[in-house]
């Protein structure tokens, strides 16, 4: 079993910096941009980037389609590997869940399209052109 990671880091730290280093945001940018959007709450209310967050407070973060609702358990400076980063974090069971299910749905009914790859080919190319003239 994994040990637990030392955060040694002050008892408080900037939001938009926990996010970066909790791997929410692949940059710190990204993470002030998101909570700018009001795309991040603390405890129900907007926040802004250089709000100080500490252990114990809840958040509420969009991340794309997914909402993450989460408890800070640990505040850290750097950016460790996810293995670490999960550990500042408790996400909640309804989170979670919720998190699940519509990963589940997006895979059992994908976007029309998504599998497509980059150019047609000549011969889909010669079915596209075919399908259109009969129009």
């Amino acid at each position: 079993m994994a040990e637990t990671a030392d955060f040694s880091a002050a008892a408080r730290m900037r939001i938009d910096k926990w996010l970066w280093a909790a791997r929410f945001y692949k940059t710190r940018s990204l993470a002030a941009q998101a909570i700018a959007a009001g795309h991040v709450r603390l405890a129900g209310q907007a926040v802004k980037a250089a709000r100080e967050l500490q252990v114990g407070v809840s958040l509420e973060i969009a991340v794309g389609d997914s909402v993450w609702s989460v408890v800070v358990r640990g505040l850290n400076a750097q950016r460790r590997p996810a293995v670490e980063a999960q550990q500042l974090y408790e996400e909640s069971e309804d989170s979670r869940a919720c998190r699940l299910a519509q990963q589940e749905a997006r895979r059992l009914a994908p976007v029309p399209g998504s599998d497509l790859r980059g150019r047609p080919t000549k011969k889909a190319r010669r079915l596209i052109r075919g399908f259109n003239d009969n129009f």
